[in-house]
């Protein structure tokens, strides 16, 4: 069983929490490279699972347009919401209060070395968690993230968690952005995540419950529920 360090950084800047991770995947990578000769799995790791919460950003993916920003330079400076192009997958989406972000970074061959396996193990954690709350969380074909549906909502599917990952040599960045009590009015300003169909919008935990949520009630059940999918011990 591997152990996974866990890491709540609080509310961090965008490019802090970018450059830390960074640096966490390139010692991932640098110990792969040292132990090259040895098997993934039979040497120490320090996978990590970092929480963090952002002030307003908006990040583009490699594969996204810049034509879902919705707002102008000028205009992202006067509501003084930050712009990053990004090297995981995806389109455009947004970080900001009432989020919680996470960036689990893992050497995956220790785990399973099944790119798509590794984005529906990070759904199913956020679906487990929302089944404690009583939400039916699933995933539709061909998007990925986590979604909603039911009465009393104008749109159809509603996306509560969106997702995007990068990996280098089986060793993952980015994550997931899974809105609890997140403004939704930022998601206004952006076509999210590229996805425009009429039946399709954003959702948080809140909105659809109608009450504020424990963010830390939420994190403790995120990471129990992180542990269990990957088969792992997440320590602090």
């Amino acid at each position: 069983m591997q152990t996974v360090l866990f890491q709540d950084m609080g509310r961090a800047d965008y490019r802090k929490a970018w450059d830390y991770q960074t640096a966490l995947h390139r010692n991932l990578v640098d110990n792969k490279l040292n132990n090259k000769g040895l098997d993934p799995g039979t040497y120490p790791q320090e996978h990590r699972l970092l929480f963090v919460e952002h002030a307003p950003v908006y990040t583009l993916g490699k594969s996204g347009s810049l034509d879902n920003l919705l707002l102008t330079e000028t205009e992202l400076q006067e509501r003084d919401i930050q712009y990053f192009p990004v090297n995981r997958g995806g389109d455009i989406t947004f970080h900001g209060p009432g989020q919680i972000v996470g960036y689990p970074v893992l050497d995956l061959e220790c785990f399973f070395t099944d790119v798509h396996k590794y984005v529906r193990s990070l759904e199913e954690v956020v679906i487990r968690t929302l089944a404690e709350y009583g939400l039916d969380a699933f995933r539709i074909k061909d998007y990925t993230g986590v979604w909603l549906t039911g009465d009393g909502q104008p749109a159809a599917f509603r996306k509560i968690c969106a997702i995007g990952v990068h990996m280098s040599r089986w060793v993952t960045l980015h994550g997931w952005a899974f809105n609890v009590n997140t403004p939704l009015e930022y998601f206004d300003y952006i076509v999210p995540c590229g996805i425009s169909d009429e039946d399709k919008s954003v959702t948080s935990m809140e909105r659809e419950l109608g009450r504020r949520i424990d963010e830390q009630e939420v994190k403790n059940k995120l990471k129990r529920h992180f542990a269990s999918v990957f088969q792992c011990e997440v320590i602090d």
